[in-house]
């Protein structure tokens, strides 16, 4: 599977994806350099309700970075389980429209912060890209 097309299925999937970028999500061809955290939350009896957000639990099962140089994205980094669970969602995030490969508007979960994305960069062994 192609890089792009991972990012979309991890924003579009089953399960719930928090993403933490540096700017706004834009994966369409006009989209500008980017990098971004998908935190991907466990799913069960406490993933929905009970905190804000709409989130009750939030144990992170696994982590991926992407970077968008140019024309195309790159994975930089990939963890889970118990590499995964030293990450947290911040406890600030809320409705992020994104625009798809496609064009089409989305609208998930997650933050642009760009000291937050510096952070994880560091969190897991990596510089800026």
């Amino acid at each position: 599977m192609a890089t792009l097309e991972e990012i979309c299925a991890h924003l579009t999937g089953t399960s719930r994806a928090i993403v933490i970028s540096e700017k706004e999500v834009d994966l369409s061809p006009r989209g500008a350099d980017n990098t971004m955290f998908l935190l991907k939350i466990g799913e069960g009896s406490l993933a929905a309700g009970g905190r804000g957000g709409g989130f009750g639990e939030r144990k992170v099962t696994a982590v991926f970075c992407y970077a968008r140089e140019g024309e195309g994205w790159s994975k930089l980094y990939e963890a889970e389980g118990e590499e995964a669970e030293g990450f947290e969602v911040p406890y600030y995030v809320a409705r992020l429209p994104m625009t798809m490969a496609d064009g089409e508007e989305s609208v998930g979960y997650g933050v642009v912060d760009k000291e937050l994305v510096a952070d994880l960069l560091k969190k897991s062994g990596l510089s800026s890209p």
